[in-house]
């Protein structure tokens, strides 16, 4: 009951979130010049004065810009994220066509930042100031300052071009006709450069975090009482230390998810993943604002929920976060 309570506040807290978000966004699109009939003109070669002005009758485009934002969020309210002009279809269609690819890389992604900065933060805690330590700190350091694009293209000269290892773009291949576990093989070797190129920054601020929380819990007094009643340093480690020391990093992790959507952008576009960053790319290009708004949507849901996740983990962890203490 006690997580059940705290679930139910921050879900209650993430509603007026969601609204402002998108409201906001909505305003700030309406200041940049052009819109989604402007867009959809060019591609057309060009439009009569006419024709323009009954395209923007069709999509709305011509009332008020607070009667434009009341009918979006009425039409949100039903679960209608509306029409794509440039894609000609439903905006959740093509979101929907574009989502596993996304969601498969920030999994794999998160996933394998978590765990390998987690094991890194606790050898450098263990060998603090001896070349471990100091060697994991250096190549911490090296992957957080370099920008991911940069990984991406290297990972593309060396693992692509020069070795023929991996494949150096898509999501899988085409016209393949794989099923099942073939299938999943095939994907999971498109994934690997976009996974490391998007994970190694993240890597570098969890194995810091947990080093340095590592380090902070080992000072304290449970641990020595542990160890002076003659528990194995592996048990002190596994029982006593980690658990503790995990709880910043759960915190971040939630966090981090909508950065992690923020670099997907940027990777989806260099290794040409069709998944909600490049989609989010091409329709600020073409100023799709049905679009752009849909994958807003869909990003800050996903946000809301994986922090929600992080918090009933979190009140798991430490039972003093959910009973007011």
């Amino acid at each position: 009951m006690r997580i059940f309570a705290l679930a139910l506040r921050r879900l209650a807290a993430s509603l007026p979130t969601l609204l402002i978000i998108l409201a906001g966004l909505f305003l700030l699109l309406q200041l940049a010049p052009g819109d989604t009939v402007d867009a959809l003109v060019a591609q057309m070669g060009g439009g009569d004065a006419k024709m323009i002005e009954e395209l923007r009758q069709f999509y709305g485009l011509d009332a008020p810009v607070a009667v434009q934002l009341a009918n979006y969020m009425w039409r949100l309210v039903q679960l209608d994220l509306g029409y794509s002009a440039i894609y000609a279809k439903p905006v959740a269609d093509v979101i929907l066509e574009r989502l596993p690819a996304t969601l498969l890389l920030m999994v794999s992604a998160l996933s394998f930042a978590f765990a390998a900065g987690m094991a890194l933060g606790v050898i450098a805690a263990r060998r603090v100031n001896r070349w471990p330590d100091t060697l994991i700190s250096t190549f911490g350091l090296i992957f957080y300052a370099t920008p991911s694009f940069w990984f991406g293209l290297m990972g593309i000269v060396a693992f692509s071009i020069r070795l023929s290892w991996l494949p150096a773009g898509g999501f899988e291949t085409i016209g393949s006709g794989l099923t099942g576990l073939a299938r999943a093989l095939d994907i999971a070797q498109y994934l690997v450069l976009p996974t490391l190129t998007l994970a190694l920054g993240f890597l570098a601020i969890y194995l810091r975090i947990m080093r340095a929380s590592m380090l902070e819990v080992l000072t304290l007094d449970f641990v020595r009482t542990a160890r002076a009643k003659g528990l194995a340093e592996h048990g002190v480690i596994v029982r006593h230390v980690l658990r503790n020391a995990l709880l910043p990093m759960v915190t971040l992790m939630g966090l981090q998810v909508g950065t992690m959507l923020g670099g997907s952008v940027v990777v989806e576009s260099v290794f040409a993943l069709p998944g909600l960053g490049r989609l989010a790319y091409e329709s600020v290009v073409q100023r799709d604002l049905n679009m752009l708004l849909g994958i807003v949507f869909v990003s800050a849901v996903l946000v809301i929920v994986v922090n929600f996740i992080v918090d009933i983990a979190y009140a798991r962890l430490d039972p003093r976060i959910g009973s007011g203490r």
